[in-house]
């Protein structure tokens, strides 16, 4: 005789939200609960390489600002390596976080600007950030890039970027740049939604 197992239905998901200010980035709420925490400064003063700031705003089907979203960088270094194992004593973290201003929904990252990952094969990447936002409404954390504006020539070589095949939707990864600064608005809906990667 056979024994049936009873059917298991699939656990229900929960949203990031709503105190994603306190939980992941406790300063930005007004709460100093571990004395430390990474921030927006993903490289400080004197780290090799040309220094940038990236903002932006993280926007809503609306074109409303989502002020409780929280923003992760991952990035390469000058010269185009990642850092498994960063060296806080280098001043290069290779990685920040941040949650937008509760003012204007404005976040900010003051970092270095990467140099191109080459790949195994020796193919060449763009120089970029990859990014995850996590927010109350979103299920699963969202993964983009963020490629700069002033590097054209490599964009248009970029392999990531070329598996996007309509140019209008490639234009949602690239950031504008103004001097060392560059915007870049992540649209979370809607016809000029940024591309997200399943990873």
């Amino acid at each position: 005789m056979t024994q049936s197992l009873p059917y298991l239905r699939e656990t229900a998901s929960q949203t990031a939200g709503p105190y994603v200010h306190i939980g992941l980035a406790p300063k930005a709420a007004g709460f100093d609960l571990t004395g430390s925490q990474l921030g927006d400064v993903i490289a400080e003063p004197g780290v090799q390489g040309e220094r940038i700031t990236i903002e932006g705003i993280v926007q809503d089907g609306t074109g409303a600002p989502v002020k409780d979203v929280l923003i992760e960088i991952w990035q390469a270094d000058a010269s185009g390596h990642y850092h498994q194992n960063p060296d806080p004593a280098t001043g290069f973290r290779g990685w920040g976080r941040c949650v937008p201003a509760f003012e204007d929904g404005i976040f900010r990252f003051e970092t270095i600007k990467p140099g191109a990952v080459v790949l195994p094969g020796g193919e060449e990447m763009a120089p970029h950030l990859c990014l995850w936002l996590v927010a109350r409404g979103i299920n699963t954390g969202l993964h983009t890039r963020l490629y700069f504006g002033d590097e054209a020539v490599a964009n248009g070589n970029d392999p990531v970027l070329n598996l996007i095949e309509q140019a209008h939707r490639r234009n949602t990864l690239i950031a504008k740049a103004s001097g060392s600064s560059y915007r870049f608005d992540i649209v979370l809906q809607g016809p000029d939604e940024t591309v997200f990667f399943d990873v």
